[in-house]
Protein backbone atom coordinates (compact mmCIF):
# COMPACT_ATOMS: atom_id res chain seq x y z
CA UNK A 1 0.00 0.00 0.00
CA UNK A 2 1.58 3.24 -0.84
CA UNK A 3 0.49 6.67 1.65
CA UNK A 4 0.49 10.10 0.09
CA UNK A 5 2.88 12.65 1.89
CA UNK A 6 2.68 16.39 2.03
CA UNK A 7 6.38 17.43 0.69
CA UNK A 8 7.20 18.53 4.04
CA UNK A 9 6.23 15.47 5.87
CA UNK A 10 7.92 13.21 3.33
CA UNK A 11 11.35 14.97 3.56
CA UNK A 12 11.34 15.19 7.19
CA UNK A 13 10.67 11.46 7.56
CA UNK A 14 12.81 8.56 7.67
CA UNK A 15 11.54 5.65 5.56
CA UNK A 16 12.71 2.03 4.75
CA UNK A 17 14.97 1.36 1.65
CA UNK A 18 13.47 0.29 -1.31
CA UNK A 19 9.21 0.93 -0.31
CA UNK A 20 7.13 2.42 -2.23
CA UNK A 21 5.83 6.41 -1.22
CA UNK A 22 3.56 8.62 -2.87
CA UNK A 23 3.69 12.66 -3.18
CA UNK A 24 0.97 14.52 -4.48
CA UNK A 25 2.13 17.47 -6.81
CA UNK A 26 -0.97 19.56 -7.66
CA UNK A 27 -2.36 20.01 -11.52
CA UNK A 28 -0.55 19.53 -14.54
CA UNK A 29 -0.49 20.04 -18.20
CA UNK A 30 0.65 18.14 -20.29
CA UNK A 31 2.74 18.84 -23.73
CA UNK A 32 -0.03 18.21 -26.08
CA UNK A 33 -2.56 20.21 -24.24
CA UNK A 34 -4.34 17.80 -21.76
CA UNK A 35 -4.37 18.57 -17.90
CA UNK A 36 -5.10 16.72 -14.79
CA UNK A 37 -5.96 18.65 -11.71
CA UNK A 38 -4.33 16.59 -9.78
CA UNK A 39 -1.09 14.51 -10.09
CA UNK A 40 0.31 12.08 -7.69
CA UNK A 41 3.73 9.84 -8.43
CA UNK A 42 4.82 6.69 -6.90
CA UNK A 43 8.76 6.53 -6.29
CA UNK A 44 10.88 4.55 -4.04
CA UNK A 45 14.18 5.49 -2.48
CA UNK A 46 17.43 4.20 -0.75
CA UNK A 47 19.87 5.55 0.97
CA UNK A 48 20.59 9.41 2.54
CA UNK A 49 20.78 12.41 0.42
CA UNK A 50 23.54 14.24 1.82
CA UNK A 51 23.41 17.66 2.96
CA UNK A 52 24.45 19.57 0.01
CA UNK A 53 22.32 17.16 -2.15
CA UNK A 54 25.11 16.52 -4.35
CA UNK A 55 24.59 12.39 -4.17
CA UNK A 56 21.44 11.81 -6.07
CA UNK A 57 21.00 9.25 -8.42
CA UNK A 58 17.90 9.20 -10.07
CA UNK A 59 17.14 5.02 -11.99
CA UNK A 60 14.16 4.94 -14.46
CA UNK A 61 12.03 2.04 -15.12
CA UNK A 62 11.42 0.03 -18.97
CA UNK A 63 8.03 -0.34 -20.36
CA UNK A 64 6.44 -2.60 -17.58
CA UNK A 65 8.74 -1.93 -14.76
CA UNK A 66 8.24 -0.34 -11.55
CA UNK A 67 10.42 2.10 -9.24
CA UNK A 68 11.20 -1.07 -7.43
CA UNK A 69 15.01 -1.23 -8.41
CA UNK A 70 16.17 -2.67 -5.48
CA UNK A 71 15.25 -4.94 -2.09
CA UNK A 72 16.35 -2.84 -0.03
CA UNK A 73 14.17 -3.20 3.30
CA UNK A 74 11.63 -5.09 1.84
CA UNK A 75 10.94 -8.71 1.15
CA UNK A 76 10.78 -8.42 -2.51
CA UNK A 77 13.68 -8.51 -5.56
CA UNK A 78 14.11 -5.43 -7.25
CA UNK A 79 14.50 -5.71 -11.01
CA UNK A 80 18.52 -4.15 -10.79
CA UNK A 81 19.31 -5.77 -7.52
CA UNK A 82 23.09 -6.55 -9.40
CA UNK A 83 23.70 -2.86 -9.96
CA UNK A 84 22.62 -1.16 -6.72
CA UNK A 85 22.42 -1.50 -3.23
CA UNK A 86 25.28 -1.43 -0.16
CA UNK A 87 28.54 -2.04 -1.74
CA UNK A 88 27.63 -2.45 -5.18
CA UNK A 89 28.51 -0.13 -8.64
CA UNK A 90 25.56 2.48 -7.42
CA UNK A 91 26.11 1.99 -3.64
CA UNK A 92 23.69 3.14 -1.33
CA UNK A 93 25.83 3.56 0.96
CA UNK A 94 27.28 6.61 -0.41
CA UNK A 95 24.52 7.38 -3.06
CA UNK A 96 20.90 8.48 -2.47
CA UNK A 97 18.90 6.37 -5.19
CA UNK A 98 15.51 7.26 -6.46
CA UNK A 99 13.30 5.39 -8.69
CA UNK A 100 9.92 7.11 -10.12
CA UNK A 101 6.57 5.07 -11.10
CA UNK A 102 6.16 6.85 -14.45
CA UNK A 103 3.31 9.23 -14.82
CA UNK A 104 0.70 7.38 -16.84
CA UNK A 105 1.77 3.70 -15.13
CA UNK A 106 -0.08 1.28 -13.06
CA UNK A 107 1.80 1.73 -9.76
CA UNK A 108 0.80 4.13 -7.59
CA UNK A 109 1.59 6.94 -9.66
CA UNK A 110 -1.70 8.71 -11.41
CA UNK A 111 -3.22 6.60 -14.91
CA UNK A 112 -6.07 5.92 -16.22
CA UNK A 113 -7.09 4.06 -13.50
CA UNK A 114 -7.04 6.68 -11.26
CA UNK A 115 -10.09 8.56 -9.91
CA UNK A 116 -10.68 11.77 -11.34
CA UNK A 117 -12.15 14.84 -8.56
CA UNK A 118 -15.54 12.57 -8.73
CA UNK A 119 -14.33 9.59 -8.39
CA UNK A 120 -14.04 8.08 -11.43
CA UNK A 121 -11.62 6.65 -12.97
CA UNK A 122 -9.96 8.21 -16.16
CA UNK A 123 -9.97 5.86 -18.34
CA UNK A 124 -10.33 6.75 -21.92
CA UNK A 125 -10.43 10.67 -20.93
CA UNK A 126 -6.61 10.30 -19.88
CA UNK A 127 -4.40 12.31 -21.45
CA UNK A 128 -1.81 11.32 -24.19
CA UNK A 129 1.43 11.53 -22.38
CA UNK A 130 5.25 12.03 -24.03
CA UNK A 131 8.35 11.59 -22.27
CA UNK A 132 9.30 15.06 -21.65
CA UNK A 133 5.77 15.78 -19.75
CA UNK A 134 7.43 12.44 -17.37
CA UNK A 135 9.94 14.40 -17.09
CA UNK A 136 8.60 17.20 -15.94
CA UNK A 137 6.35 15.57 -13.70
CA UNK A 138 9.14 14.01 -12.12
CA UNK A 139 11.20 17.22 -11.70
CA UNK A 140 8.29 17.99 -9.50
CA UNK A 141 8.91 15.27 -7.33
CA UNK A 142 12.80 16.24 -7.02
CA UNK A 143 11.95 19.80 -5.98
CA UNK A 144 9.76 18.48 -3.09
CA UNK A 145 13.07 16.10 -2.53
CA UNK A 146 15.14 19.22 -2.38
CA UNK A 147 16.82 17.67 -5.21
CA UNK A 148 18.30 20.70 -7.37
CA UNK A 149 20.90 18.39 -9.14
CA UNK A 150 21.36 14.48 -9.46
CA UNK A 151 24.44 13.24 -9.78
CA UNK A 152 23.51 10.80 -12.63
CA UNK A 153 20.07 9.89 -14.27
CA UNK A 154 20.22 5.95 -15.56
CA UNK A 155 17.67 3.88 -17.28
CA UNK A 156 17.71 1.34 -20.11
CA UNK A 157 14.87 0.66 -22.65
CA UNK A 158 12.03 3.33 -22.25
CA UNK A 159 14.11 4.10 -18.97
CA UNK A 160 17.01 5.25 -21.19
CA UNK A 161 14.44 7.42 -23.68
CA UNK A 162 13.35 8.94 -20.04
CA UNK A 163 17.10 9.54 -18.87
CA UNK A 164 18.13 10.91 -22.24
CA UNK A 165 15.27 13.52 -21.92
CA UNK A 166 15.89 13.88 -18.78
CA UNK A 167 19.46 15.37 -19.90
CA UNK A 168 17.54 17.65 -22.57
CA UNK A 169 14.61 18.99 -21.02
CA UNK A 170 16.93 20.32 -17.76
CA UNK A 171 20.50 20.09 -18.67
CA UNK A 172 21.45 22.20 -15.83
CA UNK A 173 19.70 19.31 -13.08
CA UNK A 174 21.76 16.45 -14.66
CA UNK A 175 25.84 16.06 -13.89
CA UNK A 176 25.94 12.25 -15.59
CA UNK A 177 23.56 10.25 -17.94
CA UNK A 178 23.55 6.49 -19.02
CA UNK A 179 21.40 5.84 -21.46
CA UNK A 180 21.46 1.45 -22.06
CA UNK A 181 19.98 -0.13 -24.49
CA UNK A 182 17.85 2.81 -26.56
CA UNK A 183 18.36 5.07 -29.25
CA UNK A 184 18.28 8.86 -29.93
CA UNK A 185 14.31 8.14 -31.67
CA UNK A 186 12.48 5.62 -32.10
CA UNK A 187 12.42 4.16 -35.61
CA UNK A 188 9.82 3.45 -37.86
CA UNK A 189 10.03 -0.29 -36.82
CA UNK A 190 10.10 0.48 -33.23
CA UNK A 191 6.92 2.12 -33.91
CA UNK A 192 4.98 -0.89 -36.27
CA UNK A 193 5.90 -3.44 -33.75
CA UNK A 194 4.19 -1.20 -30.77
CA UNK A 195 1.26 -0.22 -32.83
CA UNK A 196 0.42 -4.21 -33.32
CA UNK A 197 0.55 -4.18 -29.55
CA UNK A 198 -1.93 -0.88 -29.45
CA UNK A 199 -3.86 -2.21 -31.67
CA UNK A 200 -4.07 -6.17 -30.39
CA UNK A 201 -5.49 -4.44 -27.05
CA UNK A 202 -7.97 -2.04 -28.49
CA UNK A 203 -9.53 -4.67 -30.93
CA UNK A 204 -10.33 -6.48 -28.05
CA UNK A 205 -13.80 -6.32 -26.77
CA UNK A 206 -13.11 -6.42 -23.23
CA UNK A 207 -11.40 -3.05 -23.77
CA UNK A 208 -14.62 -1.32 -24.34
CA UNK A 209 -13.07 1.89 -25.71
CA UNK A 210 -11.11 2.15 -22.67
CA UNK A 211 -13.52 2.62 -20.10
CA UNK A 212 -13.29 -1.37 -18.69
CA UNK A 213 -13.59 -0.63 -15.51
CA UNK A 214 -14.09 -2.33 -12.94
CA UNK A 215 -14.21 -4.76 -15.40
CA UNK A 216 -11.61 -7.25 -16.27
CA UNK A 217 -11.07 -5.45 -19.36
CA UNK A 218 -9.00 -6.57 -22.45
CA UNK A 219 -7.07 -9.44 -20.98
CA UNK A 220 -6.70 -11.20 -24.22
CA UNK A 221 -5.23 -8.37 -26.36
CA UNK A 222 -3.26 -7.33 -23.32
CA UNK A 223 -1.98 -10.59 -23.71
CA UNK A 224 -1.51 -10.80 -26.83
CA UNK A 225 0.49 -7.22 -27.09
CA UNK A 226 2.90 -8.88 -24.44
CA UNK A 227 3.36 -11.82 -26.92
CA UNK A 228 4.44 -9.41 -29.54
CA UNK A 229 6.79 -7.51 -27.12
CA UNK A 230 8.46 -10.14 -25.57
CA UNK A 231 9.43 -11.62 -29.16
CA UNK A 232 11.24 -8.55 -29.78
CA UNK A 233 12.69 -8.42 -26.03
CA UNK A 234 14.60 -11.85 -27.10
CA UNK A 235 16.88 -12.98 -29.60
CA UNK A 236 16.22 -15.37 -32.57
CA UNK A 237 19.02 -17.50 -30.94
CA UNK A 238 17.85 -17.75 -27.74
CA UNK A 239 14.67 -18.97 -28.49
CA UNK A 240 16.12 -21.61 -31.11
CA UNK A 241 18.92 -22.86 -28.56
CA UNK A 242 15.87 -23.09 -25.68
CA UNK A 243 13.17 -24.15 -27.32
CA UNK A 244 13.45 -25.26 -31.09
CA UNK A 245 10.58 -26.82 -31.98
CA UNK A 246 10.20 -29.09 -28.93
CA UNK A 247 6.51 -30.14 -27.66
CA UNK A 248 5.47 -28.60 -24.68
CA UNK A 249 5.40 -31.20 -22.16
CA UNK A 250 2.89 -34.06 -23.04
CA UNK A 251 1.28 -31.49 -25.23
CA UNK A 252 1.73 -33.16 -29.16
CA UNK A 253 1.32 -30.44 -31.95
CA UNK A 254 0.14 -32.59 -34.39
CA UNK A 255 -2.47 -34.36 -32.09
CA UNK A 256 -5.14 -33.29 -33.70
CA UNK A 257 -7.02 -32.52 -36.84
CA UNK A 258 -8.97 -29.66 -35.10
CA UNK A 259 -6.20 -26.47 -35.13
CA UNK A 260 -8.00 -25.41 -31.71
CA UNK A 261 -7.34 -28.98 -29.96
CA UNK A 262 -3.69 -29.44 -31.21
CA UNK A 263 -0.91 -28.99 -28.64
CA UNK A 264 1.82 -26.34 -28.20
CA UNK A 265 5.54 -26.00 -29.27
CA UNK A 266 7.20 -25.08 -26.04
CA UNK A 267 7.94 -21.68 -27.48
CA UNK A 268 4.47 -21.39 -27.43
CA UNK A 269 3.65 -22.25 -24.23
CA UNK A 270 6.58 -19.90 -23.06
CA UNK A 271 4.80 -16.94 -24.77
CA UNK A 272 1.54 -17.72 -22.94
CA UNK A 273 3.42 -17.73 -19.94
CA UNK A 274 4.75 -14.67 -20.24
CA UNK A 275 1.53 -13.30 -21.19
CA UNK A 276 -0.07 -14.85 -18.46
CA UNK A 277 2.24 -12.78 -15.89
CA UNK A 278 1.82 -9.39 -17.29
CA UNK A 279 -2.03 -9.57 -17.74
CA UNK A 280 -2.07 -10.46 -13.78
CA UNK A 281 0.36 -6.94 -12.66
CA UNK A 282 -0.53 -4.44 -15.64
CA UNK A 283 -3.18 -2.12 -16.57
CA UNK A 284 -4.00 -2.30 -20.47
CA UNK A 285 -5.00 1.29 -20.63
CA UNK A 286 -1.36 2.37 -18.89
CA UNK A 287 0.46 -0.44 -21.17
CA UNK A 288 -1.35 2.03 -24.11
CA UNK A 289 -0.34 4.70 -22.24
CA UNK A 290 3.37 4.49 -22.03
CA UNK A 291 4.41 2.68 -25.61
CA UNK A 292 2.25 5.42 -26.69
CA UNK A 293 4.82 8.10 -25.20
CA UNK A 294 7.48 5.53 -26.14
CA UNK A 295 6.55 5.48 -29.51
CA UNK A 296 6.37 9.69 -29.70
CA UNK A 297 10.05 9.62 -28.20
CA UNK A 298 12.35 11.99 -30.24
CA UNK A 299 15.33 13.56 -28.82
CA UNK A 300 14.79 15.82 -32.42
CA UNK A 301 11.71 16.53 -32.01
CA UNK A 302 11.57 20.30 -32.28
CA UNK A 303 15.25 21.06 -31.38
CA UNK A 304 16.24 20.48 -35.27
CA UNK A 305 18.59 17.38 -36.69
CA UNK A 306 19.76 15.38 -33.73
CA UNK A 307 23.60 16.63 -33.62
CA UNK A 308 21.80 20.32 -32.96
CA UNK A 309 19.35 19.02 -30.86
CA UNK A 310 22.12 17.50 -28.67
CA UNK A 311 25.21 19.63 -28.72
CA UNK A 312 24.17 21.51 -25.74
CA UNK A 313 23.65 18.52 -23.89
CA UNK A 314 26.32 19.20 -20.56
CA UNK A 315 26.07 16.24 -18.85
CA UNK A 316 28.68 13.56 -19.17
CA UNK A 317 27.00 10.54 -21.12
CA UNK A 318 27.30 7.24 -20.97
CA UNK A 319 26.27 4.60 -23.67
CA UNK A 320 25.52 1.03 -23.46
CA UNK A 321 23.91 -1.60 -25.96
CA UNK A 322 23.24 -5.20 -26.01
CA UNK A 323 24.82 -6.86 -29.03
CA UNK A 324 22.14 -9.36 -29.77
CA UNK A 325 19.15 -6.54 -29.44
CA UNK A 326 16.79 -6.66 -32.42
CA UNK A 327 14.59 -4.25 -31.26
CA UNK A 328 17.08 -1.52 -30.57
CA UNK A 329 19.76 -2.13 -32.98
CA UNK A 330 23.63 -1.36 -31.01
CA UNK A 331 23.82 0.92 -34.07
CA UNK A 332 21.19 3.26 -33.28
CA UNK A 333 23.15 3.73 -30.22
CA UNK A 334 26.44 4.17 -32.01
CA UNK A 335 24.33 7.08 -33.67
CA UNK A 336 23.55 8.90 -30.64
CA UNK A 337 27.10 8.29 -29.08
CA UNK A 338 28.06 10.17 -32.19
CA UNK A 339 25.90 13.27 -32.07
CA UNK A 340 26.88 13.89 -28.82
CA UNK A 341 29.59 16.18 -27.76
CA UNK A 342 32.85 14.90 -27.41
CA UNK A 343 33.88 11.61 -27.73
CA UNK A 344 31.47 9.09 -25.95
CA UNK A 345 31.69 5.05 -26.74
CA UNK A 346 29.85 2.92 -26.76
CA UNK A 347 29.65 0.17 -24.43
CA UNK A 348 28.62 -3.36 -25.08
CA UNK A 349 26.75 -5.92 -23.35
CA UNK A 350 27.14 -9.38 -24.42
CA UNK A 351 24.60 -11.78 -24.67
CA UNK A 352 22.31 -14.13 -26.28
CA UNK A 353 19.16 -13.10 -24.90
CA UNK A 354 18.45 -9.68 -26.87
CA UNK A 355 17.22 -6.70 -25.75
CA UNK A 356 16.31 -8.17 -22.10
CA UNK A 357 20.07 -8.59 -21.49
CA UNK A 358 20.24 -4.68 -20.12
CA UNK A 359 18.00 -6.31 -17.02
CA UNK A 360 19.39 -9.77 -16.80
CA UNK A 361 23.63 -8.92 -17.81
CA UNK A 362 23.17 -5.53 -16.23
CA UNK A 363 26.48 -6.50 -14.28
CA UNK A 364 28.65 -6.68 -16.94
CA UNK A 365 28.90 -2.46 -17.10
CA UNK A 366 29.81 -3.09 -13.29
CA UNK A 367 33.56 -1.70 -13.92
CA UNK A 368 32.79 0.90 -16.64
CA UNK A 369 29.91 2.07 -15.01
CA UNK A 370 31.94 2.56 -11.84
CA UNK A 371 35.09 3.94 -13.59
CA UNK A 372 32.94 6.62 -15.47
CA UNK A 373 30.77 7.85 -12.91
CA UNK A 374 30.76 6.03 -9.55
CA UNK A 375 34.05 6.59 -8.61
CA UNK A 376 35.25 9.67 -6.20
CA UNK A 377 35.66 12.64 -8.49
Amino acid sequence: MTTIHTAQQDRAQVTPDGVVRSLGLGPFTCETGGHLPEVTLAYETWGTLNDDGSNAVLIQHALTGSSHVARGDSTEDGWWDQLVGPGKTIDTTRYFVVSINMLGGCYGSTGPASADPDGVPWGSRFPYLTVRDSVRAEALLADALGIDRWHSVIGGSLGGARALEWALVCPERVERCAVIACTAASSAEQIAFAQAQLQAIRLDPGFAAGDYYPGTGPVAGLGLARRIAHITYRSEPELEHRFGRAAQGAETPFGSSDPAARGRFQVESYLDHQASKLVERFDANSYLVLTEALMGHDAGRDRGPLHLALRDATAEFFIAAVDSDRLYFPSQSHTLAQALPGEVPVHTIVSPIGHDAFLTEIHQLDQRLREAFYTDH
